[in-house]
């Protein structure tokens, strides 16, 4: 079975966050990157079904020159190779622009199956692994926190309003991966050795056949700012545990007014 994995190069998410002076993005220097957590799911669930079942596993990336660290990342878990897209055009790109060069980079691969993390964690679309599954034409399954490959399909679980649902869908199909598909799995020191020797290629949008235009943003960020600090927490004074539970009834009452 051949599958691909979207991965994303994020910051890290201890990483100390700073707004750029026209508040629309964040200021890079000095961020620390990482692989978005929720694609590292998709890729130990990936090498998982490679284990089971044979085949290969494509890493898939779009991002700048420094995104081929993701790959390597992956390819160090174990994936067997990586495609890196690095265009100018992609660094104003949103998620539609996004998952446009992500499905022509698939569509010159072999596939049978797409994994991706459910979102990414530096701003919480949520969109770019259904939109390639609508521009490949393949069914999508999201939120999966269980995947089993049954013949030429897929029989997933995933999160439903506090629940879960049973979903089959026919191969070729992309699953988004969430929190509790697995526990993925850390790279060993000759795992990191073997992925230097590992090959991504790198391909731009005129390699992919499009163009600046088709990958152009038809959404932009109009501010980003920091939600309002706190106020600081307040201490319930008294003599007792009672006279504590008695001012802190008032307070809710008279000046929360919560009760």
């Amino acid at each position: 079975m051949d599958i691909i994995v979207l991965v994303k190069q994020v910051p890290d998410t201890e990483a100390a966050i700073r707004v750029s002076d026209d508040r629309a993005a964040i200021r890079t220097e000095g961020l620390k990157w990482v692989v978005n957590p929720y694609d590292e799911y998709a890729v130990e669930e990936a090498l998982r079904i490679r284990e089971a079942l044979g085949g290969s596993v494509t890493v898939v990336c779009a991002g700048p020159a420094r995104s081929v660290a993701a790959i390597r990342s992956a390819l160090a878990m174990g994936a067997d190779q990586g495609v890196l897209v690095s265009d100018p055009a992609l660094e104003i790109a949103d998620s539609l622009g996004v998952a446009r060069a992500l499905a022509a980079a698939i569509r010159g691969l072999s596939f049978d199956l797409v994994l991706a993390g459910q979102r990414a964690v530096d701003d919480d679309a949520g969109l770019v692994g259904p939109a390639v599954a609508e521009l490949l034409d393949i069914p999508h399954v999201s939120l999966a926190t269980k995947v089993e490959v049954q013949g030429s399909e897929i029989l997933c679980e995933a999160a439903a309003d506090g629940g879960a649902k049973s979903i089959r869908a026919t191969l070729p199909a992309l699953v988004t991966a969430q929190k509790g598909l697995n526990d993925p799995r850390f790279a060993s020191m000759m795992g990191i050795m073997k992925a230097k020797k590992k090959p991504v290629e790198e391909k731009d949008l005129v390699a992919l056949g499009l163009s600046a235009a088709d990958v152009a943003p038809q959404s932009r960020v109009t501010g980003l700012s920091f939600p309002p600090e706190r106020p600081p927490g307040r201490i319930i004074q008294g003599e007792t545990a009672r006279d504590k539970a008695r001012e802190l009834a008032r307070v809710l009452v008279e000046e929360a007014k919560i009760l």
